[in-house]
């Protein structure tokens, strides 16, 4: 057994990763330091908190707007001004953030899942079970992984290793070069999610109703903890907690260190399930539910804080920066909101339903339409 001196260095470790975030989400494409613009993969960075760490505008409005020509179903990335983003049309695509104007566009098989970047590559799967790695700056292939089934999820990294799961049934680690270190099986259905990454493990579930925990460097299994319920969400972790939604209509706390579950909340009438991935800030869970509302959990005690509902449902991730609350419906609405007490403080009418999640920067928020119509919002001028 560690001395308790490494448990608690570990603890703070992943605390420190968390308190960061603000000012080094993610790589720029030079390899330098990070950047407070940036939010490079899915909820920022790979404890995946959905947490920014600049307020916004009291008003957004719509800066600027690229039309795809099919569905945009994901969040974009965020790294040294561009915009990446792909869509179900068949193409990632490279986007100017000033001013929408497109950079390059890159072919693959229809996309689902969101794009991630990590350090002068941008990294992204398709329907037809290839993942991508692609030149940043040129939008050039680098190399290709052909995942043998439909990817949904992101990318996350350990070290210079990239992880994502598949339609496979499996969870795969690749080399820089694209080579496959290892991969770890989740029967029973696809991997949906994208896998969150903290302290050297992994943690992922599907439809075996059970989170693994993984070592990153070897893909060995060092736990697991039964979830009651199947899962399509990402999780997110803050200290020893992972938090994370699931199909059987439940969201969950899980104490890593026990390995057994913290609390969890199903709603007593018209429970639905969660989709969503939840934003998790140093007092609440925030997430969307499939019952059209915007729930927000205490997160130490999982009692319910408030609920926001909307006319659609609610599989957009909520990102919560500064005092709001930023999140997309089935309805076509962005919806901005008050996250002490749920209040609506703006709500924006778009070009049709969302299921992309926010992705964050300075002043900016992007997201994506069912339409195939990414926006670009910040102050008005």
């Amino acid at each position: 057994m560690a001395p308790s001196w490494v448990k608690i260095f570990v603890v703070l470790g992943t605390l420190v990763q968390i308190a960061l975030v603000a000012a080094k989400p993610g790589p720029d494409t030079k390899g330098k330091e990070k950047r407070a613009a940036d939010w490079p993969i899915f909820r920022g960075n790979p404890l995946q908190p959905g947490v920014a760490g600049a307020s916004f505008p009291a008003k957004l409005v719509i800066r600027c707007k690229f039309k795809a020509r099919d569905a945009i179903d994901a969040r974009a990335a965020i790294v040294n001004g561009s915009v990446f983003v792909g869509s179900r049309d068949g193409n990632l695509y490279a986007l100017d953030l000033a001013s929408g104007q497109k950079k390059w566009a890159y072919k693959t098989g229809p996309i689902k899942g969101g794009p991630s970047v990590h350090g002068d590559h941008v990294f992204v799967g398709d329907s037809d079970g290839i993942f991508h790695c692609v030149d940043a700056a040129t939008g050039k292939k680098r190399w290709t992984f052909d995942a043998g089934a439909e990817v949904t999820s992101g990318g996350n990294f350990a070290g210079d290793t990239v992880l994502f799961g598949s339609y496979d049934e499996n969870l795969h680690c690749l080399s820089k070069e694209g080579k496959e270190l290892w991969k770890v099986n989740v029967p029973g259905g696809p991997v949906l999610a994208s896998p969150v990454v903290a302290a050297g493990r992994t943690f992922c579930s599907g439809c075996d109703s059970t989170l693994h925990i993984i070592d990153t460097k070897t893909g060995k299994e060092q736990g697991s903890v039964p979830l009651e319920g199947q899962t399509g969400a990402s999780a997110a972790v803050v200290g020893d907690d992972l938090y994370i939604g699931t199909m059987s209509n439940q969201m969950l706390a899980i104490d890593l260190k026990k390995q057994a579950i913290k609390w969890k909340y199903e709603a007593e009438e018209n429970p639905q399930p969660f989709f969503s991935s939840p934003a998790v800030s140093a007092d609440l869970v925030v997430v969307g539910g499939r019952d059209k509302r915007v729930h927000a959990f205490h997160r130490l005690t999982g009692k319910h804080a408030w609920e926001y509902a909307t006319k659609g449902k609610v599989d957009s991730s909520p990102v919560v920066a500064g005092k709001r609350v930023y999140v997309g419906s089935a309805d076509g609405n962005l919806y901005v909101l008050d996250v002490a007490k749920g209040i609506l403080v703006q709500q924006i009418e778009l070009s049709g339903p969302i299921t992309a999640s926010p992705a964050v920067t300075d002043n900016r928020l992007v997201i994506g339409t069912q339409n195939g119509v990414i926006y670009c919002l910040g102050k008005e001028d």
